[in-house]
């Protein structure tokens, strides 16, 4: 099959990224099933395994950065992708070319009718990944959950290293003890083998973390830590310690201070995974090349246009604080919106800082899960934000830059799929030679 016909292939599967269905009988087995009839490729090369509610990717590339800038050939796999989804198969920084995606998708279309049940979109791209990274012969692979850890269907490999950066409220009911059910399946992905860099320091999980069975672990504030986090031209200048030592003037060309916290994890995973120190040069170019897609990521200037994916509530206010303490308004605040169900339109828009903007452009994600424009403009309306609706993204997009004078700051947020939406169309729009 060429790329078109693996993409629908793919599409003809169950996707919970899609539809957000309810998961019941939670089990490994399907996916275990899979990678067998493959030969097992995980197994081929040694894994940092990634979890978390929020930070995850961005500490996975982090990761693979300073991997590879230590000379190592490096897989890197990732969920959701922003414009396509070759961006979630990388090697050694790039996205897997189509023909090669094509590919294993077609080997694995041909291997489906030995499986006694019928895998899921996420564990054939999961399984691809697996395959890829193993054709290559990588020296390492780089893998993000996609979904809590302990039954994600990455979690068939075995890491060396297995990351939590933090517990937060995303898919959960908020009900009873939540953090700390959402915690103990986070850490199911550690393994008796793993050390375990622990990005969450909340006292109350404490206990559970020092039960989890891993070979070491590292937690920060205690073995890791940032030391100094100033806001520098383009980004954030860092002291960063780990247990082998403290590396400073670290220049992160990222915006957020909370990404300071990514890189202290990150650091920690990759020394963790090496067993030593990384030359303190090597720590300073790796970082110094970090690209975040979508991760308040400033595609235009005049008027500022930032893309942010702070699709719950915590990544909400780590937008404001970052919008607030970075950037200096010398006009309005534009937002355009688009929010997927599960979310609480009113308290992500609080959350978001919408009512210190001067219009809110509400849209409609590219998503069976989306909340229609419509719902949010009117939770918009319930707190007092003045909002336009436009559903189309790359429409809303467009409209905002009309509304915004040189001046302002065009901020892109909510659902990952808007930022996806909005970075394509921004791509288009800058082509256009009236741009």
């Amino acid at each position: 099959m060429d790329f078109p016909a693996a993409l629908r292939y793919l599409d003809e599967h169950v996707n919970l990224e899609a539809t957000a269905g309810r998961v019941e009988g939670l089990s490994l087995e399907r996916m275990r099933a899979l990678v067998h009839v493959l030969g097992d490729p995980q197994h081929a090369y040694p894994v940092i395994h990634l979890t978390g509610t929020n930070g995850k990717g961005s500490t996975a590339r982090m990761i693979a950065t300073l991997l590879r800038e230590a000379g190592l050939s490096v897989g890197l796999y990732t969920s959701p992708h922003l414009e396509a989804i070759n961006e979630r198969l990388m090697w050694d920084g790039l996205p897997i070319p189509d023909d090669d995606f094509a590919t294993l998708i077609s080997d694995l279309a041909a291997l489906e009718p030995m499986l006694d049940q019928r895998p899921s979109y996420f564990e054939l791209l999961t399984a691809a990944a697996f395959r890829w990274f193993a054709e290559l012969a990588v020296d390492v692979a780089v893998v993000e959950v996609g979904l809590l850890g302990r039954y994600d269907a990455t979690n068939v490999c075995d890491a060396r290293v297995a990351v939590l950066t933090n517990v937060g409220s995303d898919h959960t009911d908020r009900q009873g003890d939540w953090r700390r059910r959402i915690a103990e399946e986070k850490v199911g992905i550690v393994e008796p083998d793993s050390t375990f860099v622990l990005g969450e320091d909340d006292p109350a999980l404490a206990d559970l973390f020092a039960k989890v069975p891993a070979a070491e672990t590292w937690v920060r504030g205690v073995q890791f830590d940032v030391v100094e986090n100033e806001l520098a031209l383009g980004g954030r200048l860092l002291t960063l310690r780990t247990p082998e030592r403290t590396v400073d003037d670290i220049f992160l060309p990222v915006h957020g201070a909370h990404q300071a916290d990514n890189a202290a994890v990150a650091l920690a995973a990759t020394e963790a995974f090496f067993g030593s120190g990384l030359d303190d040069d090597a720590v300073r170019t790796g970082f110094a090349q970090l690209v975040l897609p979508g991760r308040f990521e400033v595609v235009h200037r005049e008027p500022t246009v930032v893309l942010d994916g702070a699709h719950n509530p915590e990544g909400a206010e780590a937008a404001a604080r970052t919008l607030a303490e970075e950037f200096t308004l010398s006009g309005t605040l534009v937002m355009v919106v688009g929010l997927l169900q599960g979310r609480d339109p009113e308290e992500m828009l609080r959350a978001l800082g919408a009512d210190q903007a001067g219009i809110v452009v509400a849209c409609t994600p590219p998503s069976p899960r989306a909340i229609p424009s419509t719902e949010l403009a009117a939770a918009a309306d319930a707190i007092g934000v003045a909002v336009e609706v436009v559903p189309d993204v790359g429409s809303a997009v467009e409209r905002a830059l009309a509304l915004a004078t040189t001046d302002d700051l065009v901020l892109v947020t909510g659902s990952l799929y808007v930022v996806g939406a909005a970075r394509t169309a921004l791509t288009q729009m800058q082509e256009d030679p009236s741009w």
